[in-house]
């Protein structure tokens, strides 16, 4: 259902447990809806001009990276138990910005930028499209890890945990070594 999910896992399996497959396809269909009509609500906001940098797509793919970051440490990380119902993150996250977010537009907006390039418009089309490429990659990539990184640290601070890692964390060598000597005494 979800790629991040492994099924080998206990807790993850808990999505599709006792049935629950049509649910899930449901709450993912119905999710798929909403991102898909708000994905639709910002093209029309901000067009893409003939040729011109792709900035809804380009909006709408990093907003919803760092939509993302912060669904995975909320559910996957943090919440993992009763508190939080197991068509959460199919909903939310494969539904609602599975829609939203758009590999197919931003490949053929790209291919068209790559198109009208070279030949039609000079190099500079090229620029424009190999940046639209690269930007929205390393865009996307930062806005999921920092949004990640922001959540985390909010939640720490409101559980008074100030840097420390998650309960469930894996500890370095370091921590490890720290543990095994305190435990030696």
């Amino acid at each position: 259902m979800d790629a991040d999910v492994d099924l080998h896992v206990p807790a993850h399996r808990a999505e599709t447990a006792r049935g629950r497959v049509w649910p899930v396809l449901g709450v993912i269909a119905a999710g798929g809806a909403l991102g898909a009509v708000a994905r639709y609500a910002v093209s029309l906001a901000l067009p893409a001009g003939a040729g011109g940098f792709p900035w809804g797509v380009f909006l709408v793919n990093v907003v919803g990276c760092a939509l993302i970051g912060v669904l995975m440490v909320l559910v996957s990380e943090r919440a993992r138990d009763a508190r939080t119902h197991p068509l959460v993150r199919p909903f939310l996250g494969v539904g609602v910005l599975g829609g939203f977010t758009t590999f197919s537009t931003y490949a053929v907006d790209a291919a068209r930028l790559l198109e009208r390039g070279p030949l039609a418009e000079g190099p500079a089309r090229a620029g424009t499209a190999l940046a639209y490429l690269a930007g929205t990659l390393v865009a996307a990539l930062v806005a999921v890890w920092l949004a990640a990184v922001v959540t985390r640290a909010a939640l720490d601070r409101r559980e008074g945990r100030r840097g420390a890692p998650p309960p469930d964390a894996p500890q370095g060598r370091t921590e490890q070594r720290a543990a095994k000597g305190a435990a030696a005494r």
